[in-house]
């Protein structure tokens, strides 16, 4: 295989070839079709999350076909087309696993964190924490959906049945929830950094009923706002936003410290509360939903050798959508 290797934090990906592995029982051998660039990677490689296994390959929004299987993989063959997220294994023991809590595994593992990822032309990944991918999505179009439609769907159901949600940060993840929003008879509120007029203009042709600045006060009053910006000072700004008894639901691995503000603003019944990756349930839910409200993801596709390219373009927010690396 060839691949992208981060060997430590803050360097650029190095571009080499090294031996692909034997799978276990479990676990299938997969030819890389596509691997979306999600911000968590650029968390990784700018040594934002600490402890990531190195020398590592990065990334965990893949599709891909499988080439070879484990002795004990029983739900997919040689062929199938399949997805591989973030979540890449669990003890399956643990007090969280036995409630249903596989997202907060203690023990778990992350593909393109611990577990080598999808910056590469192949990969090997646990069966039991892939996904089959809806017919309806190419390659590269599905990419997206492994995380920043996964974690963005975990976000939005902890928003309840709120009406009235903003979106405090207009990427990969918010694009593909604000359609789903739309199409649920929900209303979108997009809120970009001060200035970027263009990404306010895409969150209108998504479907936004209003964008504007993220340090500017709603237009309306709040039922819920999720925060895909990992700027820990836009959390006053959502709460001050929402109305009481709302919700603010900060959606990233990662974020700045958030800056001390007046109880006023989480009085009132408010809830602050976080997500923490995600479960294979999630999953299911996720792809069944949109089977019934298709989303249509917007994609920038890379070659596999430019991933610096992509990661400093999202970096820099000169990014619409998602990026999305091609091996070719």
């Amino acid at each position: 295989m060839h691949a992208q290797f981060l060997d430590a934090p803050r360097a650029p990906l190095v571009w080499r070839e090294s031996p692909l592995r034997e799978p276990s029982v479990h676990e299938v051998v997969i030819e890389i079709t596509a691997c979306g660039v999600c911000r968590t990677d650029l968390h990784v490689v700018d040594g934002e999350l600490e402890r990531p296994t190195l020398p590592l390959v990065p990334g965990h929004e893949i599709v891909g076909r499988i080439v070879r299987t484990g002795a004990d993989v029983r739900d997919f063959v040689v062929g199938d087309r399949v997805g591989v997220p973030w979540l890449g294994w669990t003890c399956g023991d643990c007090a969280y696993c036995r409630r249903g809590e596989e997202n907060l595994c203690e023990r778990a593992r992350f593909t393109g964190y611990t577990i080598d990822g999808g910056y590469a032309t192949h990969t090997v990944a646990d069966a039991r924490f892939c996904f089959r991918i809806p017919d309806r999505y190419g390659d590269a179009e599905a990419a997206p959906l492994l995380c920043a439609g996964l974690i963005g769907y975990r976000a939005l159901r902890m928003a309840g049945d709120a009406r009235r949600i903003g979106f405090y940060g207009f990427g990969a993840a918010a694009h593909i929830l604000a359609q789903l929003c739309v199409q649920q008879g929900r209303e979108v509120y997009a809120f970009s950094r001060p200035g970027d007029t263009q990404a306010m203009r895409f969150a209108e042709r998504i479907g936004a009923v209003w964008s504007g600045a993220s340090d500017q006060p709603s237009a309306v009053e709040l039922d819920a706002a999720l925060l895909f910006a990992p700027v820990g000072s836009l959390v006053p700004h959502a709460l001050k936003a929402t109305r009481r008894g709302g919700i603010v639901v900060c959606a990233g691995i990662h974020m700045s410290d958030i800056p001390a503000f007046p109880y006023a603003l989480l009085w009132g019944e408010r809830v602050l509360r976080s997500v923490a990756n995600l479960t294979r349930q999630d999953g299911v839910e996720f792809f069944a939903e949109i089977a019934r409200h298709p989303v249509q993801t917007h994609i920038q596709p890379y070659d596999l050798r430019n991933a610096n390219d992509a990661l400093a373009d999202l970096r820099d927010g000169r990014l619409q959508g998602a990026a999305v690396l091609i091996p070719h």
